[in-house]
């Protein structure tokens, strides 16, 4: 099959068509990237999944936990507790939208951190595990968390995300 292609605006044509039909398409929302789903996640945490719980916050325990992440947490937090390790589901926003985060917790110290939702256009390297290894061990100190977190240029806002996230879920 040969394509009626003739002079120099013919391949102009062709060449435009196939620069158009190879860019990404993006909507302006429902673009989100799963990476883990929650139940995956937590049959990570845990040798026998234990059933989920529900903390109830009062305004008192609302503003504490957004005076520690600086977002406002909601009246009810579902979480999953095996001995003294805790999961969270978290919801925080990035830069435009919220990115979906689980957090395991054990002696009150992060165990581990994984982005399950990714729904921003720039930042996905926050997702990556040698960005996400950073918060392992990690403690509250006061408001701040003990541990320096290093940072991803151009993904600054989804660190911060990341950051607060860790704060409620201490």
């Amino acid at each position: 099959m040969s394509l009626p292609v003739t002079g120099n605006a013919g391949w102009r044509v062709w060449f435009a068509a196939l620069f158009l039909f190879s860019l990404p398409v993006y909507s302006a929302e429902g673009d989100e990237d799963v990476y883990l789903s929650v139940d995956a996640f937590i049959a990570t945490q845990f040798p026998a999944v234990p059933g989920n719980k529900m903390m109830w916050l009062d305004q008192s325990a609302r503003d504490d936990a957004e005076d520690i992440s600086g977002e406002d947490p909601g009246f009810r937090r579902r979480y999953w507790r095996d001995g003294n390790r805790t999961a969270w589901v978290l919801d925080v926003i990035g830069r435009d939208h919220p990115i979906t985060l689980g957090i395991s917790v054990e002696d009150s110290r992060v165990r581990q951190v994984r982005v399950l939702v990714y729904r921003e256009s720039r930042g996905w390297e926050v997702r990556q595990d040698f960005f996400t290894r950073q918060f392992e061990g990690v403690a509250l100190k006061g408001k701040r968390l003990d541990a320096r977190i290093d940072g991803i240029t151009g993904a600054t806002l989804s660190v911060n995300a990341l950051q607060r996230a860790a704060r409620l879920a201490l």
